[in-house]
């Protein structure tokens, strides 16, 4: 019992310290950060989206590369009983492989449609304008 009270009092005094420091407006501050000029990505919500669609393709064609490595390999057993379960093993894990990247696909346009947004065209708050 002693340690729940100490869990709830202590974050209840976090809470209402963080409140009250973020209840402050800061009045004629202006922070300006120039954009470094070798750096030409501007938003790094675009960035995220890309790398996320990027590394989905990837993925993607990693797997289906890996398929055609074990049908390959199946028709080169020449009926080898350890190799052609080999083949076979490497068939079943890029089927699943495929599986895990279309799922994450799906699974990233529910919540994103759950939630009202598009993780194809993020876009992140800039503070310091």
């Amino acid at each position: 019992m002693k340690k729940l009270t100490a869990l709830v009092s202590s974050t209840a005094l976090l809470l209402t310290a963080a409140g009250s420091v973020f209840a402050v407006e800061p009045t004629g501050l202006s922070i300006n950060i120039a954009q470094p000029s070798n750096l030409k990505i501007g938003d790094f919500g675009k960035l995220l989206s890309a790398t996320i669609g990027a590394v989905l393709i990837i993925s993607a064609l990693a797997a289906f590369i890996y398929l055609i490595w074990g049908g390959i390999q199946w028709i080169t057993s020449g009926g080898d009983k350890s190799a052609t379960e080999a083949a076979r093993s490497r068939i079943q894990s890029a089927i699943l492989g495929l599986f895990i990247v279309f799922a994450a696909w799906a699974i990233m346009l529910v919540i994103g449609n759950f939630f009202g947004f598009s993780l194809t065209n993020l876009s992140f708050p800039t503070p310091f304008n």
